[in-house]
């Protein structure tokens, strides 16, 4: 699959198709429907309340703070103030390398790798105590009835602006038939939540301006993205899908299971 480095989805082009006449889905955040803004239930979304609520306003600071290094390291080359960017550099490095979350995701690494269970479990513990959504991964993939959808999703830098609260993020999906019968996707459904545990439902038709037909053994792919007003978030939904090989077949609705919105992203690199 098409990767989604930071470097590559930099073009504004790849977010919609290579056709003229497809429209672009940006975050499915721009739908023309109005969509229902509502508190989410923390113990869903994976964000709790009082010491874990201080802990994800901190890891949420923390991360602004980062983004706006980033930025102003960029600013800095492009009006060719080398030693400002030098600066910055070296204190996004120190940012790094104390970053406790960082620091706890590469200790918990080596610890699995070294069989070092015992360490590995408190690392574990004290990433879940500190930032208990950051165990759900930058990637998800499920299948329902044979339909197979991977998603994939990536920070990019470019496209956002810390210093007003606008952090972009681009996804990549595949949708895979698996099955024995040809399949139209009919409508989506997305649930959106930013790092404060607000929640957004968002609906629409289709998928970049189609409702594509997937046959067995074929897949349709598409990239869109969602700006989010926090480094951090998740996503998850579903797609409405018809068996359409028989006559008045019932619609089903196909998993697109949970996914991580991260500034930070995770181990496994930016493509799937």
């Amino acid at each position: 699959m098409q990767s989604l480095s930071i470097k590559s989805l930099g073009d504004l082009r790849l977010l919609t198709s290579s056709t003229t006449n497809r429209k672009r889905e940006w975050a499915n955040c721009s739908m023309r429907r109005r969509v229902t803004i509502m508190a989410c239930d923390s113990n869903r979304n994976g964000y709790g309340s009082g010491r874990e609520d201080s802990a994800t306003s901190s890891f949420q600071s923390r991360s602004h703070t980062y983004a706006l290094l980033k930025q102003q390291m960029e600013v800095a080359a492009k009006s060719e103030d080398y030693k400002e960017a030098a600066r910055i550099r070296d204190s996004l490095k120190l940012f790094e390398e104390e970053e406790p979350v960082l620091r706890l995701r590469r200790l918990l690494k080596e610890a699995i790798a070294d069989e070092r269970f015992k360490d590995a479990a408190k690392y574990r513990d004290e990433l879940k105590s500190i930032a208990p959504h950051s165990f759900l991964k930058c990637s998800s993939d499920a299948t329902t009835l044979g339909i197979r959808v991977q998603v994939r999703s990536v920070y990019i830098e470019g496209r956002s602006q810390p210093s007003k609260g606008l952090y972009f993020f681009a996804y990549r999906i595949r949708i895979s038939n698996n099955s024995d019968q040809p399949v139209q996707l009919l409508r989506r459904h997305w649930i959106i939540t930013d790092g404060n545990g607000r929640m957004e439902n968002v609906w629409g038709s289709g998928v970049v301006g189609e409702q594509p037909t997937i046959l067995p053994g074929t897949s349709f792919e598409y990239s869109s993205a969602c700006p989010l007003n926090t480094p951090n978030g998740r996503m998850e939904g579903d797609f409405e899908m018809i068996h359409i090989d028989k006559v008045g077949s019932r619609s089903f609705n196909v998993a697109i299971a949970p996914f991580s919105l991260s500034l930070l992203g995770d181990d496994e690199g930016n493509s799937i």
